[in-house]
């Protein structure tokens, strides 16, 4: 039997089914404790009274001081984080996998959303081609989400994009104070123009993930025979090439542009990761968290 994957639930609940049954399998299969507090500070104990839950009874403090005590936490100040997610003509492809790379970035997008809200965060979401085609500002409520999803789910890919200007943009005119910036796209611009866009983010002292989301066959080239490939930003424009010939340069070139983009990303401290549509989404929730934990407030990279 095939492994039950939880973002094929899209068909039946649409993205908010989705995201709960991803995170929370996550979690159930991560010992949930590991990620509780995560944003909070251990403040000290205080002695237990009815109602407290027992979770937080601190056993090994209560068996030294012969009475019950439990974990306080000060809480930190909430997290402003805003989704930006690449809705242009590329993001349409599919490949060989049961979803295009945009319906692949939509469920890290809404996974991320969904645990980012139950940790109280604010987050807030950026869809957009050439131009910005969707802006919904960060709140930490519960009813938040709905409308992240909602948003997420109302459009689709298309056209061309200027991505490094557009995110230049967005970094100079929509993002006025440091927070977590969440950057999901397959990048495909030229990385020194992407590196212009990255400096712009981090010179307001944003803490900057990438998720850089490509198809396996855009990263393998399996193509073995003549082949015609289809311009998914400008309908209409087709090359035939001879695939066999073609693989070898290419694999090259495409492995040197992944690594410039890594190299260019992490030299400014931004967390770079790569993402296989043929990957489990829960993936990218293990990155966050990791990067959650390891990282300081914004503006301290």
């Amino acid at each position: 039997m095939l492994p039950f994957d939880p973002s094929e639930l899209v068909r039946y609940g649409g993205l908010t089914l989705v995201a709960r049954t991803i995170v929370e399998g996550f979690l159930s299969g991560t010992h949930r404790s590991r990620f509780e507090g995560l944003s909070a500070e251990f403040a000290g104990h205080r002695p237990y009274s009815a109602g407290d839950e027992l979770r937080r009874v601190d056993w090994r403090a209560s068996g030294k001081t012969d009475r019950f005590v439990v974990k306080e936490f000060e809480r930190e100040s909430n997290l402003k984080t805003f989704l930006i997610l690449d809705a242009s003509g590329s993001m349409r492809y599919r490949g060989q996998q049961a979803v295009t790379k945009f319906e692949y970035a939509q469920r890290v997008a809404a996974s991320l959303a969904y645990l980012m809200l139950a940790q109280r965060d604010a987050v807030g979401l950026i869809l957009h081609d050439v131009r910005i085609r969707q802006l919904i500002q960060p709140r930490a409520t519960s009813k938040h989400l709905l409308g992240l999803l909602r948003g997420l789910e109302t459009i689709q890919p298309g056209g061309e994009t200027q991505l490094a200007e557009v995110w230049h943009d967005i970094a100079i005119k929509h993002l006025k104070r440091p927070g977590l910036v969440v950057l999901i796209s397959d990048g495909f611009d030229d990385p020194a123009r992407l590196a212009r866009a990255f400096r712009a983010f981090r010179h307001r002292k944003h803490i900057v993930r990438f998720f850089h989301i490509l198809a396996p066959e855009e990263i393998d080239f399996p193509f073995d025979r003549p082949t015609r490939f289809r311009n998914m930003e400008r309908l209409g424009e087709v090359v035939r090439v001879d695939a066999r010939q073609l693989r070898s340069e290419y694999r090259e070139n495409f492995e040197r542009y992944c690594a410039t983009l890594r190299r260019q990303a992490q030299d400014l401290q931004i967390d770079y990761h790569l993402l296989r549509t043929d990957e489990p989404v829960d993936r990218a929730l293990g990155v966050y968290l990791a990067g959650r934990k390891g990282s300081g407030k914004p503006g301290s990279g």
